[in-house]
């Protein structure tokens, strides 16, 4: 089944000489084969060389910083198209001398690490790139192929392990899925991280995640977390910042402006996609099998509202809200000088709504999002 994916248009449109196309995100979201797609559709005419930061040849020459050894590389190309570009040493420094002395080359990048392609990329390219990330399938890409009832049927799966291309082909049954989202999680999730030198116990970084998954929708404790895992509370925000940066978990802080009570220095965790998490505890479970439907709803919506901001060009600050008296809001967004809140309930449509934040932000916004009107907020 083929999918189109919303970025699509926007990267085509940004292919173009004196900047470099830098498409970024987790492994195995297809960020190769879209590149590819749109290579052999709209560039089929130009002249293209393709290589990868996986081989030692395009590692010497695209981390060489010798002009001569890069346009012997790149004479009589169109377009350089280079897959796991974080791999490759200084090749920020070696994109912005191919900008600087090819004018007419034009250059894609990938990368899987968002913290690898920070420090590798942006100093030496800046105002010259574009740069996109790339999110597992989302549901306003399904809306090009599914109509809405289609797509309202897909929820309950969605919600368990649906997320990533692969997942989408149609002969694969419930098994197969399931042990190929095992499989990216011992291959691929933490290939990333355990490269750094600084990650030394892969096992304490499974068990952080499996300790993060039950506590979706919660505020989380850094020195509760230490303790468990017997290690320092300063290990643990490292683990954490890393896990972030390689696209596995997005951190969610709490809003403050106006109340004493307004918790403020904890954080709230979600990940990428429900079957990370659901392939952390193991459990794959449907829904009439499971007690944890809420915590997959609020991250469902948390990561679908994200790729929605993403994709749409939606700049907005994102928090949650809760004081110490136990009263609460999931999802707080602020834009044009306006704070939007939402709660987040699967089945319940009309939640006790927290006067105390309605006479302390007035002007503010509200709405419950359930399953029967999710589909705009997401879409």
């Amino acid at each position: 089944m083929h999918l189109t994916r919303v970025l699509k248009e926007q990267i085509i449109q940004h292919i173009i000489p004196w900047k470099v196309l830098v498409l970024y995100g987790p492994r195995q979201i297809g960020k190769t084969t879209l590149v590819k797609e749109i290579l052999k559709e709209h560039f089929g005419n130009e002249k293209v060389l393709s290589v990868s930061g996986d081989f030692a040849e395009t590692k010497n020459i695209f981390s060489s910083q010798s002009l001569v050894v890069l346009e012997n590389a790149v004479k009589g190309y169109d377009l350089l198209f280079i897959d796991e570009a974080q791999k490759i040493d200084q090749i920020g420094i070696n994109l912005k001398i191919l900008v600087d002395h090819f004018p007419n080359l034009k250059i894609i990048a990938t990368g899987s690490s968002s913290f690898h392609l920070k420090e590798a990329f942006w100093e030496p390219l800046v105002w010259r790139k574009f740069t996109y990330r790339l999110y597992p399938i989302a549901f306003m890409e399904l809306s090009k192929t599914f109509n809405p009832i289609e797509i309202s049927g897909m929820l309950s799966q969605r919600l368990i392990y649906w997320g990533y291309p692969e997942i989408f082909q149609e002969h694969m049954n419930a098994n197969e899925k399931q042990r190929y989202l095992m499989e990216i999680v011992e291959n691929y999730l933490y290939k990333d991280l355990l490269e750094l030198d600084e990650i030394r116990h892969r096992k304490k970084i499974i068990d952080l995640l499996w300790l993060l998954a039950f506590q979706i929708g919660h505020e989380v404790s850094l020195n509760e977390l230490a303790r468990s895992l017997e290690i320092s509370g300063q290990t643990v925000d490292k683990y954490l910042y890393y896990l972030e940066e390689s696209f596995v978990i997005y951190r969610l802080r709490g809003f403050s402006r106006n109340l004493r009570n307004e918790i403020t220095k904890t954080c709230r965790y979600y990940y990428y996609d429900n079957w990370i998490r659901n392939a952390i505890i193991q459990n794959f479970n449907d829904l009439s099998r499971r007690n944890d439907i809420g915590m997959l709803w609020e991250n469902f919506l948390v990561m679908e509202r994200l790729k929605k901001q993403e994709y749409q060009s939606l700049y907005t600050n994102n928090y949650f809200w809760r004081t110490h008296t136990q009263k609460e809001i999931d999802w707080i967004e602020e834009y044009d000088g306006i704070l939007h809140w939402y709660e987040f309930k699967y089945w319940d449509k009309h939640p006790k709504v927290p006067k105390t934040f309605i006479e302390a932000y007035p002007e503010s916004t509200y709405e419950v999002i359930n399953k029967e009107n999710y589909i705009l907020f997401v879409t």
